[in-house]
């Protein structure tokens, strides 16, 4: 098994993407296990603050490190929160606040599109000159009240028009098959399987 180190303690996406690594004999371990300071994410871009999240965690580990940037861009809003999504309501991160937050800021607005987008980044050390990076997307538009238990973030209040759910009522399955997270790791793994 390839040790490799998600730069995140994030609980949901260790189990999304650990799942998805499992079959390439790789090992996804959150960066807390090292003790990885969080990285500064100054960039406006889901880009840019991936890969300074993913050479952070292979600077303080020595091994090769996964980072994801992710978030919910909404299309009335300009794209917001976009690279904010986990901090939208502000410190300290709080989902229930982040969604209140997202449906106040579209009351009375017609236009509910939205997308989850994905960027993954996996770099071999904290200075690989070609680091993998794997960009997915998911469309459907934001709800008012909440719709199921699963997932986490803004899952509850994203519909998806095709499915006739929210993120949250799909399974994890279901989810990993279509998400803006499931299509990026597809990617990614494709790339992983060819480079690494």
């Amino acid at each position: 098994m390839l040790k490799v180190v998600l730069a995140s303690n994030n609980k949901g996406k260790l189990r999304e993407l650990g799942a998805l690594l499992e079959p390439l004999a790789i090992e996804l371990h959150p960066q807390g296990e090292f003790d990885v300071p969080e990285a500064e994410e100054p960039y406006n871009t889901f880009l840019e603050n991936c890969l300074a999240k993913a050479r952070n965690a292979a600077c303080h580990t020595g091994l090769p490190a996964i980072a994801d940037d992710s978030g919910i861009c909404v299309d009335t809003l300009g794209g917001a929160p976009g690279v904010h999504s986990a901090r939208f309501a502000g410190e300290p991160k709080s989902d229930r606040r982040n969604n209140e937050k997202l449906v106040q800021s579209l009351a009375g607005s017609s236009n509910r599109k939205a997308h989850y987008t994905c960027v993954l980044v996996a770099v071999r050390s904290a200075d690989d000159p070609e680091p993998i990076i794997a960009e997915g997307r998911w469309y459907g538009e934001v709800i008012d009240h909440p719709q199921g238990e699963g997932g986490f973030g803004y899952d509850p209040y994203f519909f998806i028009p095709e499915a006739g759910q929210t993120a949250a009522e799909l399974s994890a399955e279901e989810k990993n098959a279509v998400s803006h997270r499931g299509q990026a790791m597809a990617k990614l793994v494709e790339e992983m399987k060819k480079r690494w």
